[in-house]
């Protein structure tokens, strides 16, 4: 049988038990179709690239989907109609992968990466401007000898 892969977007304001029913309902109508689910993932709330029907974020759940191709028409029929679904796609895939997807990998390396301490302050061009610790040098701030600020009939500028 055919292997696809299909992506759907809940709406933000839905629970994530809620998002799970959304992917058993798909699981059963695959099911009836003759196939089944080999691959599930919860990626999460995450933001969208642009407001879909007035939403800023959206629950975001993969699919691995063994099935023959009939079964599919239902199944986007189901989530076209179902109003706490935002956006699906469903491609079909040469293999599902069983490891972890992209996007959760790249979740894992952020959790695990430590954000405390980065390193030393390089000694850069320009300082913090708290405590100056050093006059400044450059030319408009430097102190110009008397008869440079005088102008040529000795009074000045």
């Amino acid at each position: 049988m055919p292997l696809y892969e299909c992506v759907f977007i809940a709406r933000n304001d839905v629970t994530q038990q809620q998002v799970e029913a959304i992917a058993e309902q798909v699981a059963g109508l695959i099911a009836e179709g003759g196939g089944e689910v080999k691959k599930r993932e919860y990626w999460g709330l995450r933001g969208l690239a642009y407001k879909i029907k007035k939403n800023r974020k959206g629950h975001y759940m993969l699919l691995g989907i063994d099935a023959p191709a009939g079964a599919l028409p239902e199944v986007e029929r189901q989530l076209g109609l179902n109003e706490d679904v935002l956006r699906s796609l469903t491609v079909r895939v040469e293999a599902i992968d069983e490891a972890p997807s992209a996007v959760l990998a790249k979740r894992g390396d952020d959790r695990e990466r430590d954000r405390g301490f980065r390193g030393p302050r390089p000694a850069g061009r320009f300082g913090s401007g708290r405590g100056r610790e050093r006059g400044d040098d450059r030319e408009e701030f430097r102190a110009r000898p008397r008869d440079e600020m005088e102008g040529p009939d000795g009074a000045g500028e």
